[in-house]
């Protein structure tokens, strides 16, 4: 009873202000008189104004997304300075007590002496003998490959 009372309460404080406001201000309070305008979409968004657009005339578009949209949760497309498999070049294969260990020129040509199971940007090294390298692919461009393909590099015969 105590919560319906505030109730009613508050309803005729808030009403009674808004009457008050409103004549306050000159305006006449009218109750269930009024019309509604029904507005097409057309004439909606004729009164919007023009939107910003790009004519190519025959070039690239440079907002165009290249990657395309990922799920928000993924990793980012991979920097250009990262090593990964495509943009790295085999240089040389060195046979250590522990294994054999690759030698890897990076897109700035730094050395890399990488071992088996090493990471790259987008993917792994799977096994290295005494004239290849075979790399797993799990990633293109940041976006996790449905089946992860393997990528073999090969030392050149002259240069062993």
């Amino acid at each position: 009873m105590r919560k319906t009372i505030i109730f009613l309460t508050v309803l005729l404080v808030t009403g009674l202000s808004a009457w008050l406001t409103a004549a306050a201000y000159g305006q006449e309070v009218q109750q269930g008189s009024q019309q509604e305008t029904l507005i097409s979409p057309q004439q909606a968004l004729s009164n919007l104004p023009l939107r910003a657009s790009y004519d190519p005339g025959g070039r690239r578009d440079p907002f165009f997304d290249l990657i395309g949209r990922g799920s928000g949760s993924g990793k980012a497309a991979v920097a250009e300075g990262q090593l990964t498999i495509d943009n790295s070049k085999l240089v040389g294969i060195v046979k250590t007590p522990k294994g054999y260990v690759a030698i890897i020129s990076g897109p700035q040509e730094f050395p890399y002496f990488l071992k088996v199971g090493d990471r790259l940007a987008d993917g792994y090294i799977l096994s290295i003998n005494d004239s290849k390298v075979i790399f797993r692919k799990t990633h293109e461009r940041g976006i996790p490959l449905m089946r992860p393909r393997d990528v073999v590099k090969e030392i050149n015969p002259e240069e062993r």
